[in-house]
């Protein structure tokens, strides 16, 4: 297995270009599914999560390219509704097939889903929403058969404002008959940008980024070309890793307004950011404040995929932070991994106190989940001597290349690959 060897201690310094976000990309290349025909994506970013995508599609008929940062796919000669269980086992992100299929072929049959184990997630609300919209669901065993000869438009409440249940709403609804309302819907900007793409495909959706979206149903929709927004948990990771090191680093191509909780806790911390259009510059040139109090929630409130990250800053800083997780009850594993590198952590159910240090110690740690892996990045870059972490697979779902990432930001850190006996 593939591990990040890191030499820390040196202030990152510098400028990049933020990728595409991959949980904007992974929804629209599902929706390409809704219309027949050739799509083009792009700002598409090479990452596993992507590869299994276009893998599922592929083994649906679906015609694939990925070049550069630009996907090419033609779902004309599509033939299966039928999601193979090797491929959907590899990534959560693949129930987003669950709507467009069952809105196309009238039926599909799915499993449940993988991913990181980061805590229950369940799929009801995905369930109960196609349920409404007049899917008939059949359950055998880890399977999931959906039929529907017509959808119909329905009024739905979310019991949580879930981003993947609202987004498979919304592309199931898109070609039923009549109008459909989701209320209490989640409201990221990935929703945001999943509606432009099916309203440029000729969709009728309103209200994304509200707890109310409407979707008037229609016949038909166009394959277009689409540009996917910058990922803000990616342009979150590169500003808390340069305020850890306490580097200067500038962010091109992002979106600040999809950032704004964290750049109010950063500042709270002492960092000095600085915003000029789709430019953020961090820098950060002494040690870091504590925060009284960080709490996990829904958007638009501080997200718990950069939960992970923030804590390594707050285990640096100077006092005691209260960091709590409100979303998934198994989000806190990186705690013992970052305690091996000299963090003062305590766990109290789903709340971390920390007591910062002033420096952490390189280890040998191991990555339990994406975003926790990008915080030992982040450690090992604070930190004195050579961090090793391992488990890297997890990092590469969600990163395009962090090594080359933060390379271009003066970090020493590399990728070890083993080479296989004969």
């Amino acid at each position: 297995m593939d591990k990040l060897v890191i030499e820390g201690g040196k202030p990152l310094s510098g400028s990049i270009v933020i990728q595409g976000a991959k949980n904007a990309a992974l929804p629209i290349l599902a929706a390409c599914m809704l219309a027949e025909g050739t799509s083009t994506i792009e700002h598409v970013p090479r990452l596993l999560d992507i590869d299994v995508m276009l893998n599922i599609l592929r083994e649906l008929g679906c015609r694939a390219e990925h070049v550069g940062d630009t996907v090419v796919l033609n779902t004309e000669t599509a033939h299966t509704s039928h999601v193979p269980e090797s491929l959907m086992g590899q990534m959560r992100s693949s129930i987003f097939l669950m709507g467009p299929l069952l809105a196309r072929f009238g039926e599909t049959q799915v499993y449940q889903p993988g991913g990181c184990a980061i805590g229950e997630r369940k799929i009801d609300l995905h369930l109960e929403g196609l349920q409404a919209l007049g899917a008939e669901i059949e359950e055998i065993g880890n399977r999931i058969i959906c039929r529907a000869d017509k959808l119909h438009g329905a009024d739905i409440h979310l019991a949580f404002p879930s981003v993947g249940a609202t987004e498979n709403i919304m592309m199931a609804a898109v070609l039923a008959e009549g109008r459909t309302t989701i209320s209490n819907a989640a409201r990221e900007p990935e929703i945001q940008d999943l509606q432009r793409f099916l309203n440029e495909m000729g969709a009728k959706i309103m209200g994304a980024g509200t707890d109310t979206i409407t979707i008037e149903g229609v016949q038909s929709l166009t394959p277009c070309t689409y540009k996917v927004i910058p990922d803000r948990i990616v342009a979150g990771t590169m500003m808390v890793a340069a305020a850890a090191t306490r580097g200067q680093v500038t962010l091109l191509n992002t979106n600040p307004a999809h950032l704004s909780s964290l750049i109010h806790v950063l500042r709270r911390a002492g960092v000095q950011i600085a915003v000029d259009g789709d430019i953020i510059k961090v820098g950060c040139p002494g040690r870091p404040r504590a925060v009284e109090r960080v709490v996990t929630a829904p958007y638009p409130a501080f997200p718990t995929d950069l939960q992970s990250q923030v804590m390594v800053l707050l285990a640096l800083a100077d006092g005691v932070s209260i960091l709590k997780e409100t979303i998934f009850e198994g989000r806190l594993k990186h705690v013992d991994e970052l305690s091996r590198m000299g963090a003062d952590i305590r766990v109290d159910l789903n709340s971390a106190f920390i007591r910062g240090v002033p420096r952490l110690y390189g280890a040998t740690v191991e990555a339990t989940d994406l975003r926790a892996g990008a915080a030992l990045v982040i450690a090992g870059l604070a930190a004195q001597g050579k961090t090793i972490v391992e488990q890297i697979h997890h990092i590469d779902r969600g990163y395009d290349c962090i090594e080359t990432m933060l390379g271009r930001l003066g970090a020493r850190i590399s990728r070890y690959s083993p080479v296989p006996k004969n």
